[in-house]
């Protein structure tokens, strides 16, 4: 069984005269001990496809249908308790502006605590500070960022804070969302650096949604590549990226500098991503793709396996091609 399993979902915005389909029929899986990459252009719906997961986006504008199994509970259909127990304990989220989450007028301690206190309320003060000191150690944070106010911390000591809150109560699953984006480049290989060793350590599963794709390659085991609310291909990350067989995989691909080899220059993907709003028909980049025929703006593509859990939508690839 997987630890994450996600079987045709969609998620659709509902706004005053008229509905988003912002992601649709996605399926994909993570394994225990997996790391799992989801990249793709703004707008692709990966953070979507993980809020709805976490169930933080508003039910009152949002329908969402599908499975999304977490140790087999389909999330969608828990109830509020139900979701208060597993959220910090089976899975935690990482944001990107760890800033943001953090209240400015209460010492670091203070907050960790009173997170901790939400499901052990009756544990003793000494016993909750002990922990709090051993994960500011974890994450390589001296004991005074306890007493600190998140005003006296950097951008890298904040977002290495957040990492220490997502693993409070060693979940199973941890989320990243651009979680280390706003950080320059030597903090944020610090950062995911430490975040693979823990993940060794405590045995931990991670999807990663990112724009970069160095990170992914260095950082996670497999990717899935999104666009326009939709899974155009997924698999082993070198099998992905080094042999991509999408038109989309591909064009991100070129539009991404490379660190190896000889120097090339950059190539964007013509054109904007399709209206959501607007019923689609046949393949959602057929309008920007290369190799697009008539065929493939009229009828959908089925998903084609080409690998060990490395599959592809795509009609290029049908019948064998």
């Amino acid at each position: 069984m997987h630890l994450l399993d996600l079987k045709n979902v969609n998620i659709t915005y509902h706004t005053n005269d008229k509905k988003v389909r912002a992601v649709r029929n996605v399926s994909l899986s993570v394994d225990e001990q997996e790391s799992v990459g989801i990249v793709g252009e703004s707008g692709s719906g990966k953070s979507t496809l993980v809020m709805g997961i976490l169930r933080l986006l508003p039910e009152n504008i949002v329908e969402t249908s599908g499975e999304a199994l977490l140790e087999g509970k389909d999330i969608f259909k828990m109830s509020q308790q139900e979701l208060h127990d597993c959220r910090w304990t089976t899975m935690s989220v990482i944001f990107q502006k760890s800033m943001n989450s953090l209240s400015p007028v209460h010492r670091i301690g203070k907050q960790m605590e009173d997170i901790y206190r939400v499901h052990y309320p009756n544990e003793s003060s000494e016993n909750i500070k002990k922990r709090i000191y051993e994960l500011l150690k974890i994450v390589n944070l001296s004991d005074r960022v306890y007493m600190s106010y998140p005003h006296e911390l950097s951008g890298g000591m904040m977002q290495r804070v957040a990492i220490a809150l997502s693993l409070i109560f060693q979940p199973k699953l941890l989320i990243m969302d651009e979680a280390t984006t706003a950080l320059d480049v030597v903090t944020q290989s610090q950062i995911l650096n430490e975040i693979m060793e823990l993940e060794k350590k405590m045995k931990i599963s991670r999807i990663m949604i990112t724009h970069d794709v160095s990170v992914v390659a260095s950082t996670c085991k497999r990717v899935v590549v999104m666009y326009a609310g939709e899974l155009m291909e997924q698999g082993d990350v070198k099998d992905v990226l080094l042999h991509p067989k999408h038109p989309y995989t591909q064009g991100l691909l070129r539009s991404f500098p490379s660190f190896k080899g000889a120097r090339e220059n950059l190539k964007g993907i013509e054109g904007n991503l399709p209206d959501l709003s607007l019923p689609l028909e046949g393949c959602v980049f057929a309008d920007r793709c290369p190799h697009a025929t008539k065929h493939c703006l009229k009828e959908k593509p089925k998903e084609i396996e080409t690998g060990n859990r490395w599959s592809v939508r795509c009609h290029l690839l049908e019948g064998g091609a």
